[in-house]
């Protein structure tokens, strides 16, 4: 008796099974093309409000999941950015290259407070665009070990490294400035210092710029006899960087001294064989030739003008440009 009664359950399952397909199969599904990202979807809608409650309600919780993923944006977007056009600057990586001068401002006091905070201003407008932001700082208004050079106390590499323990110096002070406005910055040194900052990882340098923190480089090479201007064509290279942008006191690059001479001319373009058969007090020769051979173009602009700095790492035309032509990016949506 019991076997029957299992025998006579089943066929009634097996013929509410049939019955339910054959409702199915008597709506053709309809293939349609999503026009947001081309994918095939497959629409299996029915008229039978029997079938549609055989399927389920749409207002069930895997019904509603499905209708969400049919409607996402590509891969690696939300639907509101897809929505908002993005702009293309003319550079998306840069690396700013500050000196130990400029952050002394006036001179009064070894880093002026109002530089550091003008500089991080401006470098947080920029980072909120998507552009990364690498940035390497001198020392000089602390201690220059090439003005040491010939003096019977100090040795060249010893004079070199303290210069490279004055940029850790300012490279800390810049790093607090920025953290105090919300900008998330990473320290580097080019030699071991754990207590207060990260040892130079090319990868790790690349992926804090890829989450959106700024990098500051400190301690030069971690070599004497190299500067700053060097550390900065080495690390842009490096980090694969597009451009360095050489912040002084100046406007740019003149073709004589504007402090001695009133008509001198502010150049617009240079190539790097100008700067080097002219001699010109750019960067040093070392900075000029690994950039050339890298094919790493320099902007030297005056840091002293608000927004120059955005301006420049935004690609619009500041300063003086070495090593290629002032192109504006063109706009993207």
């Amino acid at each position: 008796m019991a076997i029957s009664t299992s025998f006579t359950s089943l066929n009634f399952i097996s013929s509410a099974y049939l019955l339910s397909f054959n409702r199915i199969k008597t709506h053709k599904p309809r293939l349609t093309m999503n026009g947001f990202d081309g994918r095939l979807v497959i629409n299996c809608s029915t008229s039978s409000s029997s079938a549609s409650s055989e399927m389920g309600s749409p207002f069930d919780p895997a019904n509603r999941r499905h209708s969400q993923i049919s409607s996402m944006a590509p891969f690696g977007m939300t639907m509101n950015e897809a929505a908002v056009p993005k702009h293309s600057y003319k550079w998306q990586r840069i690396l700013l290259k500050v000196s130990g001068e400029a952050l002394a401002g006036d001179h009064t006091q070894n880093i002026d407070p109002k530089i550091t905070m003008s500089i991080a201003r401006e470098v947080a407008s920029v980072t909120r665009l998507g552009i990364e932001v690498a940035i390497v700082v001198g020392g000089g208004n602390i201690f220059r070990g090439s003005s040491w050079t010939g003096n019977s106390v100090l040795d060249r590499s010893s004079a070199d490294y303290i210069g490279m323990l004055a940029t850790v110096m300012n490279a800390i002070f810049l790093q607090a400035t920025m953290e105090s406005i919300g900008i998330p910055t990473r320290v580097q040194t080019a030699f071991r210092m754990s207590e207060v900052a990260e040892p130079y990882i090319r990868r790790r340098a690349v992926r804090h710029l890829e989450k959106g923190r700024v990098v500051i480089f400190a301690a030069g090479t971690g070599n004497p006899f190299f500067t700053t201007d060097t550390a900065a064509a080495l690390r842009c290279a490096e980090i694969n960087a597009e451009v360095v942008l050489k912040a002084t006191n100046v406007d740019g690059v003149y073709d004589d001294d504007p402090r001695h001479n009133p008509n001198a001319r502010l150049l617009d373009t240079l190539t790097y064989q100008d700067v080097t058969s002219k001699d010109l007090s750019v960067m040093d020769m070392t900075a000029i030739t690994l950039c050339q051979e890298n094919n790493i173009p320099i902007v030297v602009f005056n840091l002293n003008k608000p927004g120059n700095i955005s301006k420049a790492i935004k690609g619009e035309r500041v300063g003086t440009l070495i090593g290629g032509p002032w192109t504006s990016a063109p706009a993207r949506t």
